[in-house]
């Protein structure tokens, strides 16, 4: 058997159209078409390519005398999993509902201090019936229960998205016209997207403006809405923001495109791991300035330092990388 003849055996076998197995090798679909028409022969590299690609060895696709296909000892190993219609389908429909879950458990941890803050003030302000230790009580079983809600829902959500780990920690494959489909629905959805990230961004932008507005009227109590006000429209904004965010990166992921390419996979891991750390340390001194200090109308401000801190720490960690990367 030739080795035109073994390119289109092989590319039937895995589902894949002229147009996609060309797009995996990085050609034109010509260049494919001449292949398999025994009009010109791919180089070296290229065949090397087919031979990771197919996980079959050189020797088979080079010698015309080996009938029976040889596979490589890694992928005969560990065969890549194969994505259906079907599956990218429930996959695709399922992020949808994700993307809100997470947004809303997002929402309520964005939200959770304002009652807390709102009562501790209001109390020391002698503008509700309570003790400073009783507003501070509440606040805190409020901000307790809104948190422990949220984090219901990010381990429900994440418990239920396991079926498609895969998708993150194992290298895969897309039947006949799966990219085909998530192309079109990446089209069709690039407006929604563009609105989403618009609407999000805008609103956590402008959101200090509620207290330049409290600081031009003076009041202690201004102040503290205003606060209140900040947090809620930031949360407003990751309400617009994550829906269209996770749904444009289901697409990414399932396309292997952008920060869902294989390279840029393995950085998102350590990203990950960074982000837990920081973010699980900055909850930890939030909490252990405002019991020490009981200065919870004021503690807040740890979390906007941390937000900007956490900018810089992600952007130090992309550079620490590429600098490794490139040596």
């Amino acid at each position: 058997m030739i080795l035109a003849d073994k390119i289109i055996t092989l590319r039937k076998k895995n589902g894949w159209s002229q147009e996609e197995l060309a797009e995996k090798l990085k050609v034109s679909r010509q260049a494919v078409s001449k292949w398999e028409g025994a009009q010109t022969v791919p180089d070296l590299e290229r065949v090397l390519q087919m031979s990771q690609l197919f996980g079959v060895t050189t020797d088979y696709l080079l010698k015309d005398e080996l009938e029976q296909e040889e596979y490589s000892a890694g992928e005969a190993e560990q065969p890549l999993h194969r994505v259906s219609m079907a599956e990218a389908n429930a996959f695709l429909a399922w992020r949808v509902t994700a993307g809100w879950r997470i947004a809303i458990a997002t929402f309520l941890c964005i939200i959770a201090a304002a009652p807390l803050i709102l009562l501790a003030g209001v109390s020391e302000m002698g503008l509700l019936p309570l003790t400073e230790n009783q507003a501070a009580g509440i606040g805190m079983l409020v901000l307790l229960l809104t948190v422990a809600a949220a984090v219901s829902l990010f381990i429900h959500t994440g418990l239920q998205n396991r079926p498609y780990a895969y998708l993150d920690e194992e290298d895969f494959d897309c039947e006949y016209g799966v990219l085909g489909m998530v192309r079109e629905r990446q089209k069709e959805f690039s407006g929604a997207y563009t609105r989403g990230l618009i609407i999000g961004v805008t609103l956590c932008v402008v959101s200090p403006c509620w207290l330049f507005l409290a600081a031009m009227g003076g009041s202690d109590f201004m102040a503290l809405v205003a606060v209140c006000c900040l947090l809620l429209t930031v949360g407003v904004g990751m309400l617009f923001l994550i829906p269209a965010a996770v749904q444009g990166a289901s697409m990414k992921k399932l396309l292997k495109t952008g920060e869902y390419s294989p390279k840029e996979k393995s950085r998102s891991r350590t990203m990950s791991a960074i982000s837990s750390i920081y973010w699980l340390t900055v909850t930890a001194v939030f909490l252990a300035v405002s019991f020490v200090t009981e200065a919870w109308d004021r503690t807040w401000i740890i979390w906007a330092v941390s937000g900007v801190v956490y900018a810089v720490v992600v952007t130090m960690t992309k550079l620490l990388l590429d600098r490794k990367e490139n040596q």
